[in-house]
């Protein structure tokens, strides 16, 4: 003779709610599910779709790590930059994950639901401008595909005329005492960073000193999010070509042309560029 199993009543969840649970108020789940809607019968647009917008709540989370390092770099509070710029490492690995059901699409499997795209681009992502933002890769000309869209434009606008993430870093620096010029602490940030040969002498000497020092373990923590960035401009030239060659990418961009040109780059260069001379 058998019997029904008891529940244990110190650990049966609670079942029994008004309304929704508190799950979908929090996680908002339902309404994340319901914000697909496929323009094509391909079932291929569906993982499109989710995929791509699961990189976008990626780029929202990574801006807001590393906001929250450079304010914190502001305030010279070292340990809660490091901590942002940590686990934004381990977001953008995510991040970089998400190519993977993109990255083996053939041309044909791609053709059957492109033309659901019409003009859409990547490029055109206003969190993505904000994240290349934030890495000093600036324009004033970015702000053009914003215009129809007020507070947008306004968001980015702002983004763009505050200093980056590298911006931060470099005025830590100089007031931690290292040579930073004043031409690069009070350049105009609306700009793209470029290199210059008194920071790469800074960083120098950074790495030629105590490996343990608060300086060094900052380089290495830049370090790691610039390979992750490169990874994922890699990867994304890498599922383009595979799954259009050299075609004209959507919304008219010059497709993987313009991809092979950014995946040469590196962000925060000088720490790059000093590792040939420690």
């Amino acid at each position: 003779m058998t019997s029904e199993p008891r529940l244990d009543q110190t650990t049966t969840p609670h079942l029994d709610f008004t309304g929704t649970t508190p799950y979908e108020d929090y996680v908002r789940a339902d309404v994340l599910s319901h914000l697909q809607e496929p323009l094509s019968d391909d079932p291929g647009e569906m993982v499109f779709l989710v995929t791509t917008q699961v990189m976008e709540l990626w780029f929202t989370v990574i801006v807001h790590e590393w906001e929250t390092a450079a304010r914190a770099l502001r305030g010279d509070d070292l340990p809660v930059a490091m901590a942002a710029l940590k686990r934004s490492t381990y977001e953008l690995e995510s991040l970089n994950a998400s190519w993977k059901p993109l990255a083996h699409l053939t041309p044909a499997q791609f053709n059957s639901f492109r033309s659901a795209l019409g003009d859409a681009s990547g490029f055109q992502s206003a969190t993505y401008r904000r994240l290349e933002f934030l890495l000093g890769e600036k324009s004033p000309a970015l702000l053009v595909p914003y215009r129809g869209t007020p507070r947008i434009h306004a968001e980015l606008e702002k983004a763009l005329h505050a200093p980056s993430l590298y911006d931060e870093v470099l005025r830590y620096l100089a007031r931690r005492g290292h040579a930073i010029p004043a031409a690069v602490r009070d350049r105009d940030v609306s700009q793209r960073y470029i290199g210059d040969p008194a920071v790469e002498d800074v960083w120098q000497r950074v790495y030629a000193g105590d490996q343990n020092s608060e300086e060094c373990r900052l380089g290495e923590a830049l370090t790691e999010v610039a390979e992750l960035v490169w990874r994922w401009r890699n990867d994304h030239l890498v599922a383009t070509r595979r799954a259009m060659g050299a075609k004209v990418g959507t919304g008219g961009s010059a497709g993987v042309a313009w991809l092979e040109k950014r995946a040469t780059k590196h962000v925060f260069p000088e720490l790059w560029t000093a590792r040939s001379r420690v």
